[in-house]
């Protein structure tokens, strides 16, 4: 029945009407045998339930076929700045009207429905926020202050249908640390070329006077222009070294570099140099230590860079030992330890960074950059490794680089 409905047209009430409607018009001619009287209730049957399906449909709702019914419905801007992960504030009428988690951990919970100025407590900020929101977009604004003393922000402010106002934050603390970091290092690398430069000048110029004539004097004299120009040469090789390394960076090495080898290596080139305390390193390399995925150029400077701060910083006559073996992760681990003064903890943090020194005035007077452990740091890296530090004040100082093993081969000897 409900096909048959389908098919003519009708709705399933309506066609159950016309049915008893026809029904009850038979049911009259049976029992009276009157025909009119039949055709009557089936016509009038017949209307009713018409009239009545009509004013059903008029009260029925209007779909419209255009519309999908499964399309979601538009989400609230709430949830919208709810999905953004940086400080985001609608602003409407000088008022916070809705703040994301971002913007309330960073400015407080308390800000929806507060005024702006007081929100974002900053008078830059101020002065945008209570100009008319009309007129020539203007461009963001760097703000100091928000959360912690030594964040950075940048306020973007953008318009929005009915007058409201758009705050967008966001978070330049990383970008200013990085320039910051940019500025110092011209700045230092520019001293330290600028100290030894100084001094052979101003030696070429006693020396072009009557101290020239003095022998003695003009040996000295030398000795000191050949000093300062080695430690300007060296600086400037550190500096390249450094650079290379960083445009490097993201090149994985792949070859197989057997670090007993090379530390045998190194210590017999500091044993040929002129500094004769070569011959205090003590070298305990592992019976079956695999070779390490590495740059062996980059490996061996790595080297030459940890043995020799120890030599420098060790105390004289005491032994600098330089341990090689496999841990039970499988990872290949150095350790170069010396018997010097060793440093104090709040210094151990900074040690990685270009041209910072403990003790300035004894790093320059062993010849050092202020680069060396900087260097190792960036080629620890290249080789996703780890650098591990630990020093006790008046014993010593261990350096220990952790890296991954090529492949499965096993080096015994």
């Amino acid at each position: 029945m409900a096909r048959a409905a389908a098919m003519l047209g009708f709705g399933h009430r309506t066609f159950t009407a016309i049915v008893i409607a026809i029904v009850a018009a038979v049911a009259v001619l049976l029992i009276s045998s009157d025909v009119p009287a039949a055709l009557i209730t089936l016509v009038g049957g017949i209307a009713a339930a018409l009239l009545a399906a009509g004013a059903g449909d008029e009260t029925a709702e209007v779909v419209d076929p255009r519309v999908d019914a499964t399309e979601p419905a538009v989400p609230e801007i709430a949830e919208v700045i709810e999905a953004i992960v940086e400080p985001v504030l609608i602003v409407n009428q000088g008022r916070v009207t809705h703040a994301n988690a971002a913007a309330r951990a960073l400015l407080g919970g308390h800000i929806v429905g507060e005024d702006v100025r007081l929100a974002i407590r900053h008078p830059a900020a101020a002065e945008r926020l209570a100009s008319a929101p009309g007129g020539v977009p203007q461009g963001p604004i760097d703000l100091v202050g928000l959360g912690t003393l030594d964040q950075r922000w940048q306020m973007h402010v953008g318009r929005a249908a009915g007058g409201q106002r758009i705050v967008h934050l966001i978070d330049q603390t990383g970008n200013y640390a990085a320039e910051r970091m940019r500025v110092d290092f011209v700045a230092n690398a520019s001293h330290e070329l600028r100290t030894p430069l100084a001094s052979i000048l101003g030696y070429i110029e006693t020396l072009e006077e009557e101290a020239g004539a003095d022998k003695a004097v003009r040996s000295r004299f030398l000795k000191i222009m050949f000093d300062e120009s080695r430690r300007m040469q060296r600086l400037v090789e550190d500096l390249i070294s450094l650079s290379r390394i960083e445009a490097e960076k993201y090149r994985l090495p792949d070859s197989a570099v057997d670090l007993g080898n090379l530390i045998d290596e190194v210590k017999t080139e500091l044993l040929d140099a002129r500094d004769s305390r070569g011959n205090e390193i003590a070298a305990d390399i592992g019976a079956e230590v695999p070779p390490v995925a590495g740059d062996r150029a980059q490996l061996s400077q790595m080297l030459h860079n940890l043995i020799g701060n120890a030599i420098k910083y060790g105390r004289p006559g005491a032994p600098v030992a330089v341990r090689l073996w496999r841990d039970q992760t499988g990872m290949v681990r150095i350790s170069v330890t010396d018997e010097g003064d060793g440093i104090a903890a709040e210094h151990i943090p900074r040690l990685t960074e270009r041209f910072y020194r403990v003790d300035a005035g004894r790093s320059r007077a062993a010849g050092g950059t202020g680069l060396g452990l900087a260097i190792v740091k960036h080629i620890v890296e290249r080789h996703r490794g780890r650098l591990d530090i630990a020093s006790t004040v008046g014993k010593g100082t261990t350096v220990t680089v952790l890296l991954p093993a090529h492949g499965t081969t096993v080096i015994k000897r």
